[in-house]
């Protein structure tokens, strides 16, 4: 086997025989030489490769870091926060808390009530955490919220309870009839056994009488409800008042009535005027207080009147 070669300009030929020892071992020795040269300078490329992967790898793992690093840093300062509002929370309501039984023990002491009724002395057993706090205290902060808001219910009934009582208690003091019909006169007749001054005899008397003048005012004793306003036998001109709680006062021998069946009045509010209708020998208001529908003295509900008693009157 021979093999030509052309070399130069001018296209001189050389040829080679690869038949003889000599051309043979060089052609081989050229071939390993060539061989070996790639091997080497893969192995070359290949160890720089390997070498430059893992600090590749390094510097990704270590970014991958940095961020995870940033994050929970920003998660903490975000539960920082929600921790330092619920401990401000629960400054705020333990103060709430302390608020209201102050006003309590104000309400008790002003209303005159029974000690014991009411409590408001226990002080919350609260402390509000805040600042170096960590993320570990909000479920013991979510605790102490549960136990104010507990306690801010309780006061709050007890609140209730107590306003609903003294209501009540200002309630009946208006309602209850114990102030007199009349602001000037005098008392002319008790309740109870007397003659009676127009036939002679004894009779019962069912309420107080009030002189006065003739067109003075009569006032009603009590709020309540106006149940009839008119004429009856024997009391003339009449207003009757319902007060609640079994309680009705009547106003008899009036010259004129002010009010109308279902107005309702106000404690010391005008009703009508003294006149001496129906049976009476002068000019007064015959005052009487019923409890369900029996008479009763009115001086038990009125007291002290003020007003001077007509000499010889029992």
């Amino acid at each position: 086997m021979n093999i030509i070669l052309v070399t130069g300009r001018n296209g001189r030929t050389r040829e080679l025989n690869m038949r003889s020892p000599a051309t043979f071992g060089l052609s081989v020795f050229a071939v390993l030489f060539v061989l070996v040269t790639v091997f080497v300078a893969g192995s070359v490329i290949g160890a720089r490769w390997a070498q430059s992967q893992p600090v590749n790898e390094l510097k990704k793992w270590s970014a991958e870091l940095d961020a995870d690093r940033q994050q929970i840093d920003m998660v903490r300062r975000v539960v920082q926060q929600h921790v330092d509002a619920l401990a401000t929370r629960v400054g705020q309501m333990n103060a709430h808390v302390i608020r209201l039984d102050a006003l309590g023990r104000r309400l008790s002491d002003v209303a005159k009530l029974k000690k014991g009724e009411f409590n408001f002395d226990q002080t919350p057993q609260v402390h509000a955490v805040g600042g170096t706090s960590t993320a570990a205290s909000a479920p013991v902060l979510t605790d102490l919220l549960d136990q104010l808001a507990a306690q801010i219910a309780d006061r709050e009934r007890q609140l209730g309870v107590m306003e609903n009582l003294i209501e009540s208690r200002e309630l009946r003091s208006v309602v209850d009839p114990r102030g007199t019909p009349i602001k000037v006169g005098y008392i002319s007749s008790f309740y109870g056994e007397r003659l009676d001054p127009l036939t002679g005899y004894s009779a019962f008397h069912s309420g107080v009488d009030f002189a006065g003048e003739v067109g003075s005012r009569v006032v009603a004793s009590g709020a309540g409800i106006v149940t009839w306003a008119g004429m009856r036998p024997g009391y003339g001109m009449v207003v009757e008042i319902t007060h609640g709680d079994g309680y009705v006062t009547r106003y008899a021998h009036n010259s004129e009535v002010l009010v109308r069946a279902g107005d309702a009045v106000q404690k010391g509010q005008p009703i009508s005027l003294i006149g001496t209708t129906g049976h009476s020998t002068g000019p007064h208001v015959h005052f009487e207080v019923l409890r369900d529908g029996i008479p009763v003295d009115p001086l038990a509900y009125v007291g002290r009147t003020g007003l001077p008693v007509l000499p010889g009157t029992h």
